[in-house]
Protein backbone atom coordinates (compact mmCIF):
# COMPACT_ATOMS: atom_id res chain seq x y z
CA UNK A 1 0.00 0.00 0.00
CA UNK A 2 1.31 3.65 -1.12
CA UNK A 3 2.05 5.83 2.19
CA UNK A 4 -0.21 8.67 2.16
CA UNK A 5 2.02 11.64 1.09
CA UNK A 6 0.66 13.98 4.08
CA UNK A 7 2.33 17.41 3.98
CA UNK A 8 4.89 17.55 7.19
CA UNK A 9 2.96 19.25 9.79
CA UNK A 10 4.01 22.57 11.36
CA UNK A 11 3.52 23.42 14.87
CA UNK A 12 3.53 26.44 17.08
CA UNK A 13 6.42 26.33 20.02
CA UNK A 14 5.21 28.31 22.73
CA UNK A 15 5.29 31.84 22.88
CA UNK A 16 8.42 31.83 19.99
CA UNK A 17 6.78 32.40 17.31
CA UNK A 18 8.48 29.59 15.54
CA UNK A 19 6.55 26.71 13.88
CA UNK A 20 8.51 23.92 13.84
CA UNK A 21 8.42 20.31 11.85
CA UNK A 22 6.68 18.14 14.04
CA UNK A 23 9.65 15.38 13.24
CA UNK A 24 12.50 17.16 14.63
CA UNK A 25 16.23 16.27 13.06
CA UNK A 26 18.33 15.08 15.88
CA UNK A 27 21.54 15.26 14.86
CA UNK A 28 23.94 13.32 17.74
CA UNK A 29 24.33 10.68 15.16
CA UNK A 30 26.18 12.56 12.72
CA UNK A 31 28.92 13.10 15.27
CA UNK A 32 28.91 9.00 14.97
CA UNK A 33 28.00 8.89 18.43
CA UNK A 34 26.41 5.22 17.67
CA UNK A 35 28.59 4.49 14.57
CA UNK A 36 30.41 6.11 11.85
CA UNK A 37 28.72 8.46 9.56
CA UNK A 38 30.75 9.35 6.46
CA UNK A 39 30.53 13.32 6.11
CA UNK A 40 28.66 12.95 2.08
CA UNK A 41 26.41 10.80 4.36
CA UNK A 42 25.49 13.66 6.72
CA UNK A 43 24.98 16.02 4.34
CA UNK A 44 22.35 14.26 2.27
CA UNK A 45 20.30 13.57 5.59
CA UNK A 46 20.14 17.00 6.32
CA UNK A 47 18.91 17.48 2.32
CA UNK A 48 16.58 15.22 2.30
CA UNK A 49 15.48 15.77 5.85
CA UNK A 50 14.75 19.62 4.21
CA UNK A 51 13.31 18.43 0.99
CA UNK A 52 10.64 16.44 3.13
CA UNK A 53 9.55 19.12 4.94
CA UNK A 54 11.67 18.80 8.57
CA UNK A 55 12.57 22.54 8.96
CA UNK A 56 14.01 22.16 12.87
CA UNK A 57 17.43 20.02 13.45
CA UNK A 58 18.83 19.80 16.92
CA UNK A 59 22.58 19.28 18.25
CA UNK A 60 25.03 19.76 20.94
CA UNK A 61 29.24 20.42 20.80
CA UNK A 62 28.49 17.17 23.27
CA UNK A 63 27.62 15.13 20.44
CA UNK A 64 30.88 13.20 19.59
CA UNK A 65 32.72 15.48 20.86
CA UNK A 66 31.71 18.75 18.38
CA UNK A 67 31.81 16.66 15.25
CA UNK A 68 27.77 16.95 14.88
CA UNK A 69 27.87 20.93 14.74
CA UNK A 70 30.26 20.69 12.10
CA UNK A 71 28.74 18.15 9.83
CA UNK A 72 24.96 19.72 10.89
CA UNK A 73 27.11 23.11 9.45
CA UNK A 74 28.26 21.34 6.46
CA UNK A 75 24.82 20.16 5.80
CA UNK A 76 22.93 23.33 6.22
CA UNK A 77 25.45 25.13 4.01
CA UNK A 78 24.26 22.55 1.23
CA UNK A 79 20.82 23.59 1.29
CA UNK A 80 21.72 27.12 -0.08
CA UNK A 81 18.14 28.33 0.96
CA UNK A 82 17.75 31.32 3.09
CA UNK A 83 18.33 31.13 7.12
CA UNK A 84 14.99 31.52 7.84
CA UNK A 85 13.78 28.89 6.38
CA UNK A 86 14.87 26.57 9.20
CA UNK A 87 15.14 26.82 12.67
CA UNK A 88 18.84 25.28 14.49
CA UNK A 89 18.69 24.98 18.28
CA UNK A 90 22.51 23.65 19.91
CA UNK A 91 23.46 23.65 23.48
CA UNK A 92 25.78 24.45 26.38
CA UNK A 93 27.13 23.70 29.26
CA UNK A 94 28.11 19.88 28.46
CA UNK A 95 31.51 19.15 26.57
CA UNK A 96 33.38 16.04 25.95
CA UNK A 97 35.64 17.61 28.61
CA UNK A 98 32.98 17.50 31.71
CA UNK A 99 30.16 20.31 32.62
CA UNK A 100 31.38 23.77 32.82
CA UNK A 101 27.98 26.37 32.95
CA UNK A 102 30.21 29.37 34.25
CA UNK A 103 28.67 32.41 32.70
CA UNK A 104 31.99 32.99 30.59
CA UNK A 105 32.29 29.28 29.09
CA UNK A 106 28.63 29.98 28.07
CA UNK A 107 29.70 33.07 26.00
CA UNK A 108 33.09 31.18 25.01
CA UNK A 109 30.66 28.24 23.52
CA UNK A 110 27.98 29.74 21.77
CA UNK A 111 31.20 31.58 19.46
CA UNK A 112 32.54 28.19 18.98
CA UNK A 113 29.33 26.72 17.56
CA UNK A 114 28.55 29.06 15.54
CA UNK A 115 31.75 29.23 14.09
CA UNK A 116 31.43 25.57 13.79
CA UNK A 117 27.76 25.15 12.44
CA UNK A 118 28.91 28.36 10.12
CA UNK A 119 25.72 30.15 11.33
CA UNK A 120 25.19 33.99 12.65
CA UNK A 121 22.86 32.67 15.16
CA UNK A 122 21.15 29.58 16.23
CA UNK A 123 17.01 29.87 17.21
CA UNK A 124 17.89 28.35 20.41
CA UNK A 125 20.66 27.46 22.91
CA UNK A 126 19.45 24.88 25.45
CA UNK A 127 21.75 24.55 28.62
CA UNK A 128 22.32 20.89 28.10
CA UNK A 129 21.89 18.04 31.81
CA UNK A 130 21.14 20.32 33.91
CA UNK A 131 20.44 18.04 36.23
CA UNK A 132 24.19 17.16 36.90
CA UNK A 133 25.03 20.38 38.68
CA UNK A 134 23.79 23.04 40.92
CA UNK A 135 20.77 24.07 39.50
CA UNK A 136 21.06 27.61 41.51
CA UNK A 137 24.09 28.48 39.46
CA UNK A 138 21.66 27.73 36.27
CA UNK A 139 18.76 30.27 37.48
CA UNK A 140 21.86 32.98 38.67
CA UNK A 141 24.34 32.84 36.68
CA UNK A 142 23.84 30.67 33.17
CA UNK A 143 20.46 31.95 32.10
CA UNK A 144 21.10 35.57 32.72
CA UNK A 145 24.57 35.19 30.34
CA UNK A 146 22.33 33.56 28.23
CA UNK A 147 19.65 36.44 28.19
CA UNK A 148 22.52 38.76 26.96
CA UNK A 149 23.65 36.70 24.54
CA UNK A 150 19.60 37.00 23.31
CA UNK A 151 20.35 40.70 23.23
CA UNK A 152 23.33 40.54 21.69
CA UNK A 153 21.41 38.35 18.58
CA UNK A 154 23.51 35.37 19.24
CA UNK A 155 20.94 33.16 20.04
CA UNK A 156 17.27 34.23 19.54
CA UNK A 157 15.44 31.66 22.80
CA UNK A 158 16.65 30.20 25.75
CA UNK A 159 15.82 26.36 26.24
CA UNK A 160 16.63 23.85 29.19
CA UNK A 161 17.26 19.93 29.09
CA UNK A 162 17.63 17.13 31.18
CA UNK A 163 16.14 13.68 32.51
CA UNK A 164 14.45 14.53 35.81
CA UNK A 165 11.25 15.96 35.18
CA UNK A 166 11.60 18.42 38.44
CA UNK A 167 14.42 19.91 37.17
CA UNK A 168 12.00 21.90 35.28
CA UNK A 169 9.86 22.67 37.76
CA UNK A 170 12.47 24.33 40.31
CA UNK A 171 14.27 26.45 37.47
CA UNK A 172 11.00 28.02 36.09
CA UNK A 173 9.65 29.00 39.57
CA UNK A 174 12.41 30.51 39.92
CA UNK A 175 12.95 32.60 37.11
CA UNK A 176 10.88 36.08 35.94
CA UNK A 177 7.95 34.60 33.26
CA UNK A 178 8.93 34.55 29.41
CA UNK A 179 12.44 34.03 30.62
CA UNK A 180 12.31 30.43 29.71
CA UNK A 181 10.84 29.93 25.93
CA UNK A 182 11.55 26.03 25.21
CA UNK A 183 11.95 22.87 27.12
CA UNK A 184 13.48 19.31 25.71
CA UNK A 185 12.85 17.07 27.44
CA UNK A 186 14.27 13.12 26.44
CA UNK A 187 12.44 9.33 27.32
CA UNK A 188 9.30 10.63 29.16
CA UNK A 189 6.82 10.38 26.14
CA UNK A 190 7.52 6.81 24.85
CA UNK A 191 5.10 3.86 25.15
CA UNK A 192 6.51 2.53 27.94
CA UNK A 193 7.08 6.27 30.11
CA UNK A 194 4.54 9.40 29.44
CA UNK A 195 4.99 11.20 32.34
CA UNK A 196 5.94 14.48 30.07
CA UNK A 197 1.84 14.29 29.91
CA UNK A 198 1.67 15.06 33.32
CA UNK A 199 3.78 18.15 33.11
CA UNK A 200 2.36 19.77 30.06
CA UNK A 201 -0.14 22.00 31.65
CA UNK A 202 2.27 23.72 34.09
CA UNK A 203 4.72 24.15 31.25
CA UNK A 204 1.82 25.69 28.89
CA UNK A 205 0.92 27.99 31.70
CA UNK A 206 4.19 29.60 32.02
CA UNK A 207 4.17 29.71 27.98
CA UNK A 208 6.21 27.47 27.44
CA UNK A 209 7.50 25.33 24.40
CA UNK A 210 7.80 21.37 24.95
CA UNK A 211 9.96 19.41 22.73
CA UNK A 212 10.33 15.52 23.26
CA UNK A 213 13.56 13.36 22.27
CA UNK A 214 14.24 10.05 21.93
CA UNK A 215 10.73 8.17 21.11
CA UNK A 216 12.58 4.87 21.25
CA UNK A 217 13.73 5.18 24.70
CA UNK A 218 17.35 5.77 23.69
CA UNK A 219 17.67 2.48 22.09
CA UNK A 220 14.90 -0.09 23.93
CA UNK A 221 12.46 0.29 21.48
CA UNK A 222 15.00 -0.98 18.65
CA UNK A 223 15.81 -4.69 17.44
CA UNK A 224 19.11 -4.48 18.25
CA UNK A 225 18.38 -3.37 21.59
CA UNK A 226 20.13 -0.37 24.07
CA UNK A 227 23.38 0.10 24.33
CA UNK A 228 26.06 -1.00 26.89
CA UNK A 229 25.37 2.13 29.23
CA UNK A 230 21.50 2.54 29.33
CA UNK A 231 21.04 3.47 32.55
CA UNK A 232 17.65 1.19 32.69
CA UNK A 233 16.60 -1.37 35.36
CA UNK A 234 17.12 -5.47 34.02
CA UNK A 235 12.85 -5.39 34.28
CA UNK A 236 12.93 -2.52 32.01
CA UNK A 237 15.24 -3.89 29.42
CA UNK A 238 13.33 -7.19 29.61
CA UNK A 239 10.09 -5.60 28.98
CA UNK A 240 10.73 -3.65 25.96
CA UNK A 241 13.24 -6.40 24.59
CA UNK A 242 9.53 -8.77 24.60
CA UNK A 243 7.38 -5.18 22.84
CA UNK A 244 10.03 -5.44 20.25
CA UNK A 245 9.74 -9.55 19.74
CA UNK A 246 5.97 -9.75 20.14
CA UNK A 247 5.93 -6.01 17.00
CA UNK A 248 8.58 -8.78 14.97
CA UNK A 249 6.55 -11.85 15.47
CA UNK A 250 3.35 -9.89 14.25
CA UNK A 251 5.51 -8.08 10.91
CA UNK A 252 5.36 -4.89 12.25
CA UNK A 253 8.08 -2.50 13.01
CA UNK A 254 8.59 -1.43 16.80
CA UNK A 255 10.03 1.43 15.98
CA UNK A 256 7.45 2.68 13.96
CA UNK A 257 5.10 2.93 16.28
CA UNK A 258 7.37 4.24 19.58
CA UNK A 259 7.71 7.09 16.91
CA UNK A 260 3.91 7.64 15.92
CA UNK A 261 3.16 6.76 19.75
CA UNK A 262 4.85 10.74 20.58
CA UNK A 263 4.40 12.28 17.42
CA UNK A 264 -0.08 11.64 18.32
CA UNK A 265 0.54 14.14 20.76
CA UNK A 266 -0.34 17.65 19.35
CA UNK A 267 0.53 19.50 22.33
CA UNK A 268 4.23 18.50 21.81
CA UNK A 269 5.70 20.86 19.13
CA UNK A 270 8.33 18.67 17.83
CA UNK A 271 9.49 14.60 18.22
CA UNK A 272 12.81 14.89 18.14
CA UNK A 273 14.51 11.34 16.40
CA UNK A 274 18.17 10.69 15.65
CA UNK A 275 19.04 10.55 12.00
CA UNK A 276 22.42 9.61 10.18
CA UNK A 277 21.35 8.60 7.02
CA UNK A 278 18.73 9.16 4.20
CA UNK A 279 17.29 6.10 4.71
CA UNK A 280 16.70 7.04 8.56
CA UNK A 281 14.82 10.02 7.57
CA UNK A 282 13.02 8.48 4.55
CA UNK A 283 11.74 5.92 7.50
CA UNK A 284 10.77 8.40 10.08
CA UNK A 285 8.90 11.03 7.80
CA UNK A 286 7.07 7.93 6.18
CA UNK A 287 6.31 6.93 9.95
CA UNK A 288 4.66 10.02 10.50
CA UNK A 289 2.73 10.52 6.65
CA UNK A 290 1.17 6.98 7.72
CA UNK A 291 0.26 8.46 10.77
CA UNK A 292 -1.94 11.21 9.25
CA UNK A 293 -3.06 9.32 6.30
CA UNK A 294 -4.21 6.01 8.20
CA UNK A 295 -4.04 6.36 11.85
CA UNK A 296 -1.73 4.39 14.10
CA UNK A 297 -1.97 0.78 14.72
CA UNK A 298 -4.51 0.52 17.86
CA UNK A 299 -4.21 -2.92 17.85
CA UNK A 300 -0.48 -3.34 17.98
CA UNK A 301 -0.19 -0.77 20.35
CA UNK A 302 -2.57 -2.33 22.64
CA UNK A 303 -0.57 -5.26 22.79
CA UNK A 304 2.31 -3.52 23.67
CA UNK A 305 0.60 -1.74 26.50
CA UNK A 306 -0.24 -4.46 27.88
CA UNK A 307 3.31 -5.96 27.65
CA UNK A 308 4.63 -2.69 29.12
CA UNK A 309 2.06 -2.04 31.65
CA UNK A 310 4.39 -3.63 34.66
CA UNK A 311 7.27 -1.19 33.89
CA UNK A 312 4.99 1.65 32.61
CA UNK A 313 5.82 4.70 33.89
CA UNK A 314 9.21 3.29 36.19
CA UNK A 315 12.13 5.77 35.05
CA UNK A 316 15.76 4.84 35.67
CA UNK A 317 18.23 7.51 37.92
CA UNK A 318 20.39 10.09 35.86
CA UNK A 319 23.90 10.25 36.04
CA UNK A 320 24.89 8.34 34.11
CA UNK A 321 27.29 9.51 30.97
CA UNK A 322 24.64 8.87 28.14
CA UNK A 323 25.07 10.34 24.74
Amino acid sequence: MAIPQAKMELRPLGNTGLNVSSVGFGASPLGSVFGPVAEDDAVAAVREAFRLGINFFDTSPYYGGTLSEKMLGKGLKALQVPRSDYIVATKCGRYEEGFDFSAERVRKSIDESLERLQLDYVDILHCHDIEFVSLDQIVNETIPALQKLKQEGKIRFIGITGLPLNIYTYVLDRVPPGTIDVILSYCHLSINDSTLLDLVPYLKSKGVGVISASPLAMGLFTEQGPPQWHPASPEIKSACRAAVSHCKSKGKKMTKLAMQYSLANKEISSVFVGMGSVSEVEENVAAFRELEGLGMDQETLSEVEAILEPVKNLTWPSGIDHK
